[in-house]
């Protein structure tokens, strides 16, 4: 059977789309699998790694502002899709589905208009323009919340999750006792950890960089994970990040470790942040990325504050009163043990194999 998954642009796209393959090689271990990514985007580099081929196409997104970058857009658009029925036409596979990202409206269009059974997993709690778009002619939308047929055909959808990491799945107290000796914590303190997204987060970073001596002076432990586009250190920085306390790093590979040290998490609302703390049921603040398409970070967030089950600052008020919630979270234990209980109940854990499931459906 040959299946291929298109899509990416964020590690939020790009985990999800791993985690769809490897359940379809459990499923058929002779399956091939080939990614369509775009030029000079992270999946470039992120899928080779997890052992799987790649193309990609030379498609760019739309500014939201006038830019000679958009004058380019239609003719990449029309490139894209000329390369796209290109590899589906050598490749022919069985099913084709789109993750979200710039490459994946091209080859599921394409895949569309040539035949092709497809299937797109929607991540986000507000659909973005493409996948509406797509989804007249697609087989079945796979979706991670309620309510989604405000912008899909409700008899296609499927409400199956997002997929996740693997390890993410087990935070048992084993991997606890790990996680203090990889980041050389200490077990009896109280744990923050703060993740922006694989690319950083400005408002974040800027507002732990100027509050480092807050989780000194409250005797709480750090795990930072700045990023690699938007934070710089300073002199003054770089003294107080020396203290035992404090662990800062440009990407967490162990994530599954930084989870279950963590008593109360800081987070973007990408869809993949959203569904990987249901999982593992931790207190969080989320802090959406407002430049996100149609504000969705934001309605991502809601979904869970909505149900009782995290807390939300908004961007442009991170630096006034993110260490002030902070703390009034880590210190109300009640408040935390019912978020850990709504989350446990919105969590998907098997979003992966539900996926591949509808996915082998459409084989024809």
């Amino acid at each position: 059977m040959k299946f291929i998954i298109s899509g990416g642009g964020t590690g939020g796209h790009i985990y999800p789309a791993i985690a769809i393959a490897n359940e379809l090689k459990n499923i058929h271990k002779n399956a091939e699998i080939l990614f369509v990514g775009a030029l000079g985007r992270m999946e470039m580099e992120k899928i080779p790694k997890a052992g799987y081929t790649i193309i990609g196409l030379n498609i760019i997104g739309i500014e939201r502002k006038l830019s000679l970058k958009n004058l380019l857009f239609p003719f990449k658009l029309l490139q894209s899709i000329w390369k796209a029925k290109a590899i589906l036409k050598d490749f022919k596979p069985d099913v084709v589905i789109g993750v979200g990202g710039y490459a994946s409206a091209p080859l599921l269009y394409a895949a569309n208009s040539m035949k092709f059974p497809t299937l797109i997993q929607e991540q986000n709690s507000f659909a973005g323009m493409a996948n509406k778009w797509l989804s007249k002619k697609t087989k079945k939308i796979c979706v991670a919340y309620q309510n989604m047929d405000k912008f899909f055909p409700k008899e296609k959808i499927i409400l199956t999750g997002n997929p996740v990491r693997q390890d993410i799945l087990d935070i048992s107290p084993e991997k606890k006792e790990k996680a203090i000796e990889f980041f050389k914590l200490n077990p009896n303190k109280k744990t923050v950890l703060v993740i922006g997204g694989s690319l950083g987060a400005r408002s974040i970073n800027e507002t732990i960089s100027a509050n480092l001596s807050f989780f000194i002076d409250n005797d709480l432990q750090l795990i930072w994970q700045t990023g690699k586009n938007t934070y710089q250190t300073n002199p003054n920085e770089k003294e107080l990040l020396k203290n035992p306390l404090l662990y800062q790093t440009e990407f967490i590979y162990q994530m599954d470790l930084a989870y279950s040290l963590a008593d109360v998490i800081i987070s973007r609302a990408g869809a993949l942040a959203v569904s990987e703390i249901c999982l593992v049921q931790k207190p969080t603040i989320f802090i959406p990325l407002p430049s996100a398409a149609e504000d969705h970070q934001t309605q991502n967030a809601l979904a869970l504050v909505n149900q009782k089950a995290a807390e939300m600052v908004k961007d442009n008020e991170t630096k006034q009163i993110l260490m002030e919630k902070l703390l009034s979270l880590i210190q109300n234990q009640d408040i935390c043990e019912m978020y850990q209980k709504n989350l446990a109940f919105l969590a998907k854990p098997n979003a992966s194999s539900d996926i591949a499931e509808e996915v082998m459906k459409l084989v024809k």
